[in-house]
């Protein structure tokens, strides 16, 4: 803690002595809005309705593709408040609450030492733990500028929820937009839960776009719209399925409006004009080194977006990327990164499919309409897309194909840009240390006595190269590399094992089969990521035999006792649940799985494992009554 206040006096005196007098400096204020994407009249779109946010883009500028970086909220967030990538700290998995080394503070308690009064009107929910202060004057539902001292320079963030994804299914709903009138994505299929959610959606995003009004209203009646930066951006992609949660543009892609005044015009970006469009690449990485730069404050160098604005300002870069990891108690691991045109995607968990059972967005009526759709064989190859196992890459033509449902990965017209988008995703992957090759559990048991984000740069900790390498090759299918997949397994880095086992269970039932003493080793590995991939896989495709060792492992790896690591936990469970029917003879011992002595670091994961148990058993009581 000594060494963490040194830090922020040193850069307290560096800051004063950059920034000069507090009246010097603009107020900045930040109007976010949960779960919606640029679906604004400002950006084209007809059937919304936002005047306020449209008026603030007539006497500002809005950037044409702004992306969230991650496409739900806590990870966003992360991004935003520390400025890092969160798969380079730990921070990728919903909820996970990696600590911060004390050298990174999060940008408040940068901003609060440079003079700014800060605020945050309400919601945190970051997936990191810094071991310093916040930063914040005020985080709670009362937060505001107006109690500042009236010569302090302000920062203040107001946050709408009114747009989250549980708005869409709130009932009863009086509506605004008609629903005959939405237009339905390809990748949706046409029906009445499909159009009236998404009409209900259009609905929200009004009613964040007045609250913004009154926000910009009040600024105005305070007298302080000539003395402040604002911006208005959502914090990812609609609540709708194939939005929030997921890695194409519908979910990465926000609005993002800015307005400088006069007085601070010279602060604005280069291209700034008034009523204008930025082509200009922008991430929520970059939002944080921004704020700094519009302070007068030089980025740390370890923050990893670029300022695009200010003192500070940087060139635009030539990529944006994006990430998809653990959402709630369903993993994946995806990804993405685009030059403004083309998006390239790279599933490294080509073995699940993308619409996986995740309880809160099933609640949505359009997501459980979608699947019974596809179960009866109503859907299109566009509409299924989302039911079934995923490609390891995807290339999508953003402007011919905005829906991207036309995957250009394997076109012969497209492979230089396919091989150049991948070459750069490859690249950020190496430089920002990506955690996200490691299971989940092993993210903090490497970085016990540490932090991830140092663990991540400690090469006897976690050697990159040869993980990545794993990974690369066990998330193709090309059946040719079968042998190198076995030798994987014995390899003395768990991590590497774990992908070997992955790599045979991503090329189906012949690899699998073609494995069975390399896999019925694996299941008496020492790391239990290991087994559950091994476990899962002879469970799948195995012989019956086979199978049932398999899930025997399972069930030992997941709570079949107390004391059970809450990682390897819902990594097994989420094996059983995939294994639907096969599962069956151990339902006695899965239905009395004692969930709730699981071992978890924190509070915030201890639903996931019992939503998935719960799963399971209303799966097996959906049988029963089938019979």
């Amino acid at each position: 803690m000594k060494r963490f206040v040194f830090l922020l006096l040193f850069a307290t005196t560096a800051v004063w002595a950059a920034a000069g007098s507090a009246a010097e400096r603009p107020n900045i204020l930040w109007i976010t809005s949960e779960d919606h994407g640029p679906e604004m009249g400002c950006y084209g779109d007809e059937f919304a309705t936002t005047p306020n946010v449209d008026a603030l883009a007539k006497k500002g500028m809005r950037y044409k593709l702004a992306w969230s970086t991650a496409p739900v909220c806590a990870p966003a967030r992360t991004t935003l408040i520390t400025g890092l990538y969160p798969p380079s700290c730990g921070g990728q998995h919903m909820r996970s609450m990696a600590q911060l080394p004390e050298s990174i503070p999060l940008y408040p308690a940068l901003l609060s030492q440079a003079g700014y009064y800060c605020t945050n009107n309400s919601k945190q929910d970051y997936n990191v733990s810094p071991q310093g202060e916040l930063g914040w004057a005020d985080s709670s539902r009362k937060a505001h500028y107006r109690n500042r001292d009236p010569e302090q320079p302000f920062f203040a963030i107001f946050n709408e929820t009114c747009s989250h994804e549980s708005k869409i299914r709130t009932r009863p709903h009086k509506q605004i937009h008609d629903p005959a009138k939405v237009r339905v994505p390809a990748y949706h299929p046409d029906n009445e839960d499909t159009r009236r959610d998404w009409a209900q959606y259009y609905d929200v995003v009004t009613q964040a776009d007045a609250t913004a009004g009154k926000l910009l209203r009040e600024l105005d009646k305070q007298g302080l719209t000539d003395s402040t930066i604002v911006f208005y951006y959502g914090d990812h992609g609609s609540g709708m399925a194939r939005g929030k949660r997921w890695t194409y543009n519908s979910g990465l892609a926000v609005p993002l409006v800015v307005y400088f005044p006069e007085k601070w015009r010279h602060l604005a970006p280069k291209e700034y004009q008034t009523g204008g469009v930025s082509d200009r690449l922008v991430g929520f990485v970059d939002l944080a080194p921004t704020l700094l730069s519009l302070a007068g404050v030089q980025p740390p160098e370890w923050m990893q977006g670029q300022a695009i604005a200010g003192k500070y300002e940087t060139e635009a870069p030539k990529y944006m990327y994006g990430f998809r990891d653990r959402m709630d108690e369903r993993y994946d691991f995806i990804r993405t990164v685009t030059d403004g045109r083309y998006q390239y995607i790279r599933n490294f968990n080509p073995h699940f499919i993308y619409g996986q059972f995740v309880s809160y967005n099933f609640q949505t009526p359009s997501t459980a309409a979608w699947k019974r759709a596809f179960d009866a064989g109503l859907c299109n190859a566009a509409q299924s897309h989302f039911w079934n196992l995923k490609p390891a890459e995807e290339l999508y033509d953003l402007q011919a194909d905005p829906d991207e449902v036309n995957n250009l990965a394997n076109s012969p017209d497209h492979q230089q840009k396919l091989g150049e988008l991948r070459d750069a995703l490859y690249q950020w992957c190496h430089d920002i240390r990506d955690v996200g090759f490691l299971p989940e559990g092993e993210i903090h048991s490497r970085s016990e006595g540490s932090t991830p984000y140092e663990m991540a740069r400690d090469e006897t900790k976690y050697p990159f190269e040869k993980i990545f390498a794993a990974a690369d090759l066990a998330t193709h299918r090309n059946p040719e590399d079968l042998d190198r997949l076995k030798s994987l397994l014995t390899d003395s880095d768990s991590a590497v094992r774990y992908w070997g086992a992955v790599g045979i269970l991503n090329r189906g039932g012949d690899a699998v089969n073609a494995s069975k003493q390399a896999l019925l080793a694996a299941l008496g590995d020492d790391s239990p990521y290991v087994r559950v991939a091994a476990g899962y896989a002879v469970g799948k495709f195995g012989d019956k035999e086979l199978q049932r060792q398999g899930i025997e492992c399972l069930i030992d790896v997941a709570p079949s006792k107390p004391g059970t690591n809450v990682f390897a936990a819902i990594a097994a469970l989420n094996a059983i649940d995939k294994l639907d029917e096969k599962v069956a003879f151990a339902k006695a011992e899965i239905d009395k799985m004692p969930v709730g002595e699981i071992v978890s670091p924190d509070k915030r994961y201890g639903g996931y494992p019992q939503r998935l148990l719960t799963k399971i058993q209303d799966d097996f009581k959906a049988t029963a009554s089938s019979r």
